[in-house]
């Protein structure tokens, strides 16, 4: 039934020929190896996944996750990395390549890769900040004789006794003042913009200064810089490791972390916990595996390929887990504190948690350098992820114009600018409420859910998913796994769509550290940006169809036609 579709995209007739220049290669495999590990793993896979595991029923959560990552990440690891090698080109250009009528899936994918730009890199200016008070002779959040400080503020490591930490429930912790007054400086509500930090925006500047030179010469600049910022995260997360492992308590934390609780798993909620997770940590649907994919060599294996790193993701979410839990674990036992009152996930974790829990090790200021190199390594991968995907895919769609000369470093540097431009909003007393409403409603959920829809629909129902499995198979020399070609045609499209609806029906409107509701108007711009992006897909089909000749059905298959320039099998495959 599914390769009944299979007509509507035949190949559309030659129209000519004409020289373009040359977009660039890999210079060997490890670079892509790299480059693809250090954009799917980051932040998440350190301050999410974790907690997901511990609240989520420990080692039964791997139940759900598992049963996600072999259905939905997996498959749609390979398809979009795959469709990238066989094309040669970016997440734009790669669906005019194969499917016209859906090439706005490329432009929602880059639009949403533009917003996350915009307001992940907030989190990597945080980030410096803290790796720069590391320096001070004495951690500042651990005191409270700071300017930031109240009357209120009690000193984190003073609350270790019973008569001190009872005192301490009418009070703040120094390291949360610190957070929150002295990094953030956070206003009452998003309706009050407040000024701008200007350290933080300063902070900001370097990071993009920093991405703009590691990818401005393109894949020969970004798989150079990969030796660093992609493996140094894993020599810091061992080391982390090593540490955390080896303190009173470790085990403690570990038991959190891992202890199973079968019956969490009748909660429809886990399940669903799962799935985003999966969605969140492999950077799926946002164009960046198809880009990156796109500079290897014709008979690369990418399947192999897929495999490890979608392995190599999930292993480093788990191995994060224990190098977290261990030192929750030291410092719940270091402060007589139940885990559960110290276990967060998300900022809480990276800028309260840990950060507390690093000023009770000994030469705290170089477990806090540590720590926070490794941050800003692993969030700065996925920044050049996602600038090189918009550039790459905005030089294929007019590469004589900006593959010539300077074009394509002055192009990057104006997307930098205008970037850090609007990431100025996101470092005002405001700017927490404001990245929320991107984490919430721009990049992750139900965006990429449907995305992930419609790329299983297209290239399992449209394109076909045999002959998607052929393209491969004359790739790398041999077809991919059946179940993989089932999971793009009935099982990925199925689950995305059973879990975006679960998510719709159980939707609750986001708050702000589970308190402050947002105002009417805050809602309504998140849903604009959400539905900016997947507008782009019908948007683009009407205008396929419009411009074309004939009947509206006769539109519609011209408008499916893959390109006649792409890859010819070879003969008997």
């Amino acid at each position: 039934m599914a390769e009944s579709l299979n007509p509507l995209c035949y190949p559309q007739s030659k129209t000519g020929s004409h020289s373009v220049p040359d977009r660039g290669k890999w210079a060997n495999k490890r670079e892509f190896i790299l480059t693809v590990a250090g954009a799917i793993v980051g932040l998440g896979n350190v301050w999410r996944f974790p907690y997901l595991c511990y609240k989520n029923g420990g080692g039964a959560f791997f139940i759900p996750y598992i049963m996600f990552l072999c259905t939905c990440g997996i498959p749609l690891f390979i398809l979009e990395t795959a469709l990238g090698q066989y094309t040669s080109q970016g997440g734009i250009m790669c669906w005019r390549k194969i499917c016209p009528l859906f090439e706005g899936m490329g432009y929602a994918g880059q639009l949403i890769n533009f917003y996350g730009c915009i307001s992940y890199v907030v989190i990597l200016s945080w980030a410096f900040l803290y790796f720069f008070s590391s320096f001070s002779r004495e951690l500042p959040w651990t005191t409270c004789n700071n300017k930031w400080n109240t009357d209120a503020c009690v000193e984190i490591n003073s609350i270790n006794s019973t008569g001190n930490r009872t005192a301490a429930l009418n009070s703040s912790s120094s390291v949360v003042e610190f957070w929150r007054r002295r990094v953030l400086n956070i206003s009452s509500g998003i309706e009050e913009l407040g000024s701008v930090q200007w350290e933080l925006c300063l902070c900001l500047l370097l990071t993009w200064i920093i991405c703009y030179f590691c990818i401005w010469k393109g894949v020969r600049s970004t798989g150079k810089a990969t030796y660093v910022t992609a493996t140094f995260p894993f020599v810091m997360l061992t080391v982390l490791l090593i540490r955390g492992m080896t303190l009173p308590g470790a085990l403690h934390g570990i038991k959190y972390y891992l202890y199973p609780d079968p019956h969490r798993l009748s909660d429809p909620q886990v399940w669903m916990d799962a799935g985003t997770q999966i969605f969140y940590s492999y950077a799926i649907c946002l164009g960046c595996l198809t880009t990156l994919g796109s500079y290897n060599k014709y008979n690369n294996n990418c399947y192999r390929d897929s495999f490890f790193l979608c392995l190599l993701n999930s292993g480093t979410s788990f191995i994060a887990g224990f190098a977290i839990f261990s030192v929750l674990g030291y410092m719940s036992q270091k402060q007589g504190l139940d885990i559960a009152s110290v276990a967060e996930s998300g900022p809480g974790l990276v800028f309260i948690v840990y950060p507390q829990a690093v000023s009770l090790l000994p030469c705290p200021q170089v477990w806090s350098v540590s720590f926070f190199t490794m941050i800003i390594l692993l969030g700065i991968d996925g920044q050049f992820a996602g600038l090189e995907s918009i550039m790459t895919s905005i030089a294929d769609l007019f590469p004589t114009q900006i593959l010539k000369g300077y074009r394509r470093e002055l192009l990057l540097l104006l997307i930098c600018s205008v970037s850090f431009l609007f990431g100025i909003f996101l470092v005002t007393q405001a700017g927490a409420y404001i990245l929320q409403i991107f984490d919430h409603y721009v990049c992750s959920g139900p965006t990429l859910l449907l995305l992930a829809t419609f790329q299983s629909i297209v290239i399992g129902w449209i394109y076909g998913a045999h002959r998607f499995s052929n393209n491969i198979e004359d790739m790398i020399g041999y077809k991919p796994s059946s179940l993989i070609k089932y999971c793009w045609l009935y099982i990925t499209p199925v689950i995305c769509s059973a879990t975006l609806v679960f998510l719709l029906v159980r939707y609750t409107p986001m708050r702000f550290n589970k308190s402050y509701e947002y105002p009417p108007w805050a809602y309504c711009i998140g849903w604009f940006f959400s539905s900016s992006s997947l507008i782009l897909i019908p948007v683009t089909m009407l205008y396929k169809v419009a411009k074309g000749k004939g009947t509206v059905w006769q539109r519609i298959r011209a408008a499916s036609r893959c390109a006649a320039d792409l890859p010819m099998m070879k003969p008997g495959r």
